[in-house]
């Protein structure tokens, strides 16, 4: 995805986008009628009384506003609620639910539909037979606002609560570790970390302070072959950069070439769930934390988290590196270990006091290392001997420390 097509494609994630489409089309559908009033033949106005629409529309354009107001007071309760019982990192997954954006977009669609259609009738724009376009236009209208209610009571059922939006990051985070593992060098050439890199390369700083959120390896490939040089990508999305943080290693030294490697980095002041695995893990990751700290107290949900990242490290993807869409470019693979830190450490720290977390986070490891030992195991012993330190320090009673030590011989057993 192009720098380009990436900001379009989070534009049309944005709140008011989807309303201000449905609202520029509801005030084309209620002009529409102006212009197709000829076509209807005059003996059928009679069939629709001059103050149906009127009333319809009146009625319309009462309820929807009161509906709509109603409705963004559930969505803001909603965000509170998830800000403070889950994460605030996850609000941004229900601002960009498409049910919801919907639903607002039909209600502020309809009510501009019946108040463009009120002012147009006021003027006698439509006459007796755009009055039959409008009416039946009208009638389509209602149906379309019924459905939407029907989903919307439905989805209100759960929207904001703890184990939707836990499913919700479970979900994007899922199809960013997949489109990664896939593709772990993102089109590019691998770097490994053994590798050097060459002499007389010259670094590419950041004028930014933020994360990195997206990268146009399209941009920085077409760049590299116009330059015949080769491009060491030296970062990955979801890094923290800095002023003093290289984004890119080539052979030149032209400000012009330093400025287009730049403009192909996206860098902002929160991370991206898009090309960034990472950052789902810890938004999962937080959410524990959070369940297992003393105001909340709810080590239910900390097990039902670990779960989902077992489910998360288990996904049986083939990585498929044969297809090197950018051989200019060189970039390294992410790291399982720091993917490791990022799901496990905190929950392992901060359920140290709790017997039931700790016992179902060696479960989680042995699970780990037992279906890919090559890929895992060396990192779920280190977190398994990690945790173990942590309840040692922690709880009190000998029994349940040999308990957990007990269930980490089976990390070492082949």
């Amino acid at each position: 995805m192009t720098k380009t097509q990436w900001i379009l494609s989070q534009l049309t994630r944005k709140l008011w986008f989807r309303s201000s489409l449905f609202a520029v089309l509801a005030v084309m559908t209620a002009l529409l009628a102006i212009v197709m009033k000829p076509f209807i033949p005059s003996g059928i106005t009679g069939l629709i009384g001059t103050d149906a629409v009127d009333k319809i529309l009146g009625i319309l354009a009462s309820s929807m506003l009161a509906v709509t107001t109603f409705s963004l007071n559930i969505m803001v309760s909603a965000y509170n609620t998830a800000s403070s019982s889950v994460t605030p990192r996850a609000t941004r997954l229900l601002v960009e639910d498409r049910t919801t954006q919907n639903v607002l977009a039909t209600f502020i669609g309809s009510f501009l539909y019946s108040l463009v259609g009120i002012v147009a009738l006021s003027m006698g724009a439509y006459g007796s037979q755009g009055r039959v376009i409008l009416f039946f236009v009208t009638l389509v209208v209602i149906v379309m606002i019924v459905i939407t209610l029907l989903r919307w009571i439905q989805h209100l059922a759960q929207f904001g609560r703890m184990a939707e939006t836990s499913q919700r990051v479970e979900e994007v985070t899922q199809a960013a570790l997949v489109s990664r593992l896939q593709d772990p060098y993102m089109g590019c050439s691998p770097w490994h970390v053994s590798d050097e890199l060459p002499d007389s390369l010259i670094p590419v700083y950041a004028e930014e302070v933020g994360y990195l959120q997206h990268i146009d390896f399209s941009m920085l490939s077409d760049f590299a072959e116009a330059q015949g040089i080769y491009l060491y990508v030296a970062v990955q999305p979801g890094t923290f950069i800095h002023c003093s943080t290289p984004l890119a290693w080539l052979k030149t030294s032209k400000s012009l070439a330093a400025k287009t490697v730049k403009d192909a980095f996206t860098v902002d002041q929160q991370r991206s769930f898009d090309q960034d695995p990472r950052f789902g893990l810890c938004v999962l990751s937080e959410i524990a934390s959070r369940a297992l700290s003393p105001a909340v107290n709810d080590p239910g949900t900390a097990i039902d988290i670990i779960g989902r990242l077992v489910r998360l490290f288990c996904l049986r993807v083939q990585p498929d590196i044969g297809d090197t869409r950018f051989p200019r470019l060189f970039l390294q693979k992410p790291s399982i270990q720091d993917m490791f830190d990022d799901a496990f450490a905190a929950i392992a720290r901060d359920g140290a006091g709790m017997i039931e977390v700790q016992i179902r986070l060696q479960k989680a490891f042995i699970a780990l290392a037992q279906f890919n030992a090559a890929r895992y195991g060396s990192d779920a012993r280190r977190h398994a001997e990690r945790a173990i330190a942590f309840a040692s320090a922690a709880i009190p009673i000998e029994t349940d420390i040999e308990r957990l030590r007990t269930l980490a011989k089976g990390l070492h057993q082949p």
